[in-house]
């Protein structure tokens, strides 16, 4: 009898510690695994907040801002491996001051509850059922693999949460990049339709202006002169070129008709003359002519000015080439041959503003204006032909002289 009790009561406190280990393992589990959800929330953001944070500009700040996240959750997770290594020694620590506490506690037991040993048993079979009833403890090479195996599957479900917010992290910011890509792709397209939009309103504009200068030339080709002068009260907005066109005129002769510039402006209120048709043609007649006469004095101009600059160049290298033997004397260019002295003194004056050296000399005949003098005779002939096609002095008599 005393043998069966002792019996259930070592079955009772074997259950019962079994029960007391396995609470503790699983509340160390449960304060091991809370941590994270507290994380889970730190990683996942608001939709609100998201909202109102402005799109990242490129894809290189997105990967500075994952890489950024991405440590501070390695950050994160150390710190629980290292929360968790710490409560693991403090659960090992526990645990073994637990099974000495057991050992003792069943040792005490077995000393205080042995039976009483009959004269007739042995002192071996008492050993024996002694033995039976001790309670056989965990040792501590089970309650190390017991632990390692429990910080395994937490550090495994660590690292596959880690991996899963990277993952995730990674789906928001290929997200993010293909919108930013997005948005510039429509920006692009948007200024490109803008472009072109812009393009096709300036050549509409153009070839609208360009259909109106030819209904304004086809409307002033229509229009003839009137058959009499008239009179016109300039409006606003009216020019010489504007009324020109209006009448069907050229401008030149509406500006002669009233004796104005081509290029004057006309005042508000101001009474010109509209010729007429008879007019028109005489003034354009005249007009032709005068530029014709304007045409042939700028072609004799011309002309004068090369046949000017071919003596100067013949004087110069004639000059040259005057040599100290070429002539026993000076020589020099008469120009005219004056009744009196106060004639004389108007040709040098003439002539020295020309750019030229004059001196007169008193004859018989009258008085000699001598242009000179040069060394030699190849130089005075070569400046003889440079006055005869100045037009400033204006003479073709002049001949060699020599003094």
């Amino acid at each position: 009898m005393n043998f069966s009790r002792q019996a259930l009561l070592g079955i009772g406190m074997i259950i019962g510690g079994s029960v007391m280990l396995y609470a503790m393992v699983q509340q160390i589990g449960d304060s091991n695994e809370q941590p994270a959800p507290t994380s889970a929330m730190v990683d996942t953001p608001n939709t609100e907040q998201a909202a109102a944070q402005p799109l990242t500009t490129d894809i290189e700040t997105e990967k500075r801002i994952l890489a950024q996240k991405q440590k501070e959750r390695a950050a994160r997770v150390a710190e629980q491996e290292k929360r968790a290594q710490q409560f693991l020694t403090e659960q090992e620590a526990a645990e073994a001051e637990a099974l000495a506490k057991a050992r003792a506690e069943s040792q005490q037991y077995v000393a205080n509850s042995a039976p009483v040993v009959e004269d007739t048993e042995t002192p071996e079979a008492a050993k024996n059922v002694a033995q039976d009833l001790t309670v056989q403890p965990r040792t501590d090479s089970e309650l190390a693999a017991d632990a390692k195996k429990t910080s395994d599957a937490e550090k495994q479900k660590a690292a596959q949460a880690q991996l899963e917010a990277q993952r995730q992290a990674a789906i928001k910011a290929e997200a993010a990049a293909q919108k930013l890509a997005d948005s510039k792709k429509a920006a692009e397209a948007n200024e490109q339709a803008k472009v072109k939009r812009q393009a096709e309103a300036k050549k509409q504009a153009e070839a609208q202006a360009l259909a109106a200068q030819k209904r304004e030339a086809t409307e002033a080709a229509k229009k003839e002169p009137p058959k009499s002068p008239s009179d016109y009260e300039v409006k606003r907005g009216d020019g010489l070129i504007k009324l020109a066109r209006q009448y069907n005129m050229p401008v030149e002769v509406l500006a002669q008709a009233n004796n104005i510039s081509p290029l004057a402006s006309l005042q508000l209120g101001q009474s010109i003359t509209i010729p007429s048709r008879a007019q028109v043609q005489r003034l354009e007649r005249e007009a032709a002519a005068a530029e014709q006469a304007r045409q042939k004095e700028a072609d004799l101009a011309k002309k004068t000015a090369e046949a000017k600059r071919e003596a100067q160049q013949k004087l110069s290298e004639a000059r040259k080439e005057v040599k100290e033997t070429d002539a026993k004397g000076s020589f020099g260019v008469q120009v005219a041959l004056a009744n009196d002295q106060n004639r004389a003194d108007d040709l040098v004056k003439k002539f020295q503003a020309a750019g030229y050296q004059v001196k007169t000399s008193r004859t018989s005949r009258g008085v000699r204006v001598v242009v000179g003098p040069e060394r030699g005779k190849i130089a005075a002939l070569a400046l003889k032909d440079k006055i005869n096609s100045d037009p400033k002095v204006n003479t073709t008599g002049a001949w060699v002289l020599y003094w």
